[in-house]
């Protein structure tokens, strides 16, 4: 969707339309250019696997988030980036006077609201999520999801949340879809996934992991390490 692939990699079929809130339909495509340029993070940003590997190490986090406003709007001023750096560290819960430090210097659930904070810089209308809670204890897990959650509701922008977690995705989803090599196998809302699966391999998803109600049994993990739930 944000047309990443390098090459060797390429697309040799489909399609993929992109219904903008101002009522015209993107070809995404057949964007190239200045056009996939602007349509990145303006219109679809991402928030990549390991916030640590997504942030350089070497550089503030100001500075990181002022390379989008450099990209992206050349004019802005440097009073206006601050200001609104500022308000997007307020927006997930950093202080704002954390903009000065490197990404050594926060803990990983602070990393990963930076990655959140500049995929929120300029206001897309989808937010991709690769894995956004992997390596985080539990606690911090279920905190950065109701982050996103709240920021959601807030700013009106969709998520594709990509992760294993089948259970947590029947908490927080409207629509899921299940995919078995790189295919979507089975797609429904969320009460319907977990009700009334149809395709093997989203059942076995669900057995995976242990009920915290009823008799014990026998827990076997099969089938969910190569694969992935959208």
């Amino acid at each position: 969707m944000n047309r990443l692939l390098k090459a060797p990699a390429l697309m040799t079929e489909g399609e993929i339309v992109f219904h903008d809130r101002d009522g015209h339909d993107v070809d995404i495509v057949g964007l190239d250019g200045e056009g996939l340029r602007a349509f990145r993070w303006d219109k679809i940003s991402m928030v990549f696997q390991g916030a640590m590997n997504s942030l350089n190490p070497v550089i503030s986090v100001k500075a990181q988030i002022f390379d989008i406003f450099d990209t992206h709007r050349p004019g802005m001023s440097r009073k206006a980036k601050t200001a609104r750096a500022e308000e997007l560290l307020s927006l997930v819960g950093v202080d704002p006077n954390r903009l000065t430090s490197f990404p050594h210097e926060l803990s990983g659930g602070m990393r990963q609201r930076m990655m959140i904070a500049m995929a929120l810089a300029l206001d897309p209308q989808v937010m991709i999520m690769d894995e956004p809670t992997t390596a985080l204890d539990v606690v911090v897990q279920r905190g950065i999801i109701r982050e996103i959650m709240r920021l959601r509701e807030k700013l009106g922008f969709a998520v594709i949340f990509i992760t294993h977690d089948l259970p947590m995705l029947i908490e927080i989803s409207d629509r899921i879809a299940v995919m078995l090599q790189g295919r979507i196998v089975e797609e429904g809302t969320a009460e319907e996934i977990y009700r009334t699966p149809q395709h093997e391999y989203t059942k076995r998803l669900l057995s995976s992991f242990p009920s915290l109600t009823g008799e014990r049994g026998d827990f076997v993990r099969t089938g969910v390490s190569q694969e992935g739930v959208r």
